[in-house]
């Protein structure tokens, strides 16, 4: 179904698909907070975003194949990744997990999910009044 395929969903899948690997992150720190030698991890998405969404990264469509052929990358190569840290202060125990601010981070999650939702949500109450003629 074209309509719901468009540049806007498919940020919000990808934003809904990061926040969900966020958030398993998160309960990993969270559950090693006391684990010696263990490097906490962050989920690296919303700077690649940004970039894609600066870069114009917005899929080309063609009708022809003698257009342009659109640009690698974009929007749909965009996937969210984990990096473990490192170059982070380590306690005496070698691990960088600090509580308060993986509670800042899951509370931070938490909103932009829910942003992400409602959006979407939104979107489809919308189409739904449309469809079903202002009703």
């Amino acid at each position: 179904m074209e309509i719901l395929n468009d540049s806007l969903s498919t940020i919000l899948a990808k934003q809904l698909d990061a926040c969900t690997l966020r958030q398993k992150v998160i309960a990993n720190n969270v559950a090693n907070v006391n684990t010696p030698i263990f490097n906490r991890s962050r989920v690296d998405f919303q700077q690649h975003l940004k970039e894609a969404l600066d870069s114009g990264g917005f899929a080309m469509r063609t009708a022809d194949e003698r257009h342009i052929a659109p640009r690698q990358g974009g929007l749909d190569s965009l996937v969210p990744k984990i990096v473990l840290e490192n170059a982070t202060a380590m306690k005496a125990s070698g691990n960088n997990v600090d509580i308060d601010e993986e509670m800042v981070d899951l509370v931070s999650n938490t909103l932009l999910y829910r942003l992400a939702t409602r959006v979407r949500s939104d979107r489809a109450n919308t189409m739904s009044y449309v469809i079903k003629g202002g009703r």
